[in-house]
């Protein structure tokens, strides 16, 4: 779980960015959009062809 601690004199915006990143890091964001709709078996069989 992504987590920033932010300092007494520091920049709200400097801690959003640095929160982005780590959720980009953990991949946060790409589970949340690929389970945002259903895919069915056979299609994510199909894409996983596609990627090799």
């Amino acid at each position: 779980m992504a987590e920033v601690r932010i300092e007494r004199n520091e920049d709200f915006e400097k801690a959003l960015r640095k929160f982005k990143v780590q959720c980009k890091k953990e991949g946060i964001i790409k589970r949340f959009r690929e389970r945002q709709y259903y895919t069915k078996p056979s299609q994510k069989r199909r894409e996983k062809r596609k990627k090799r």
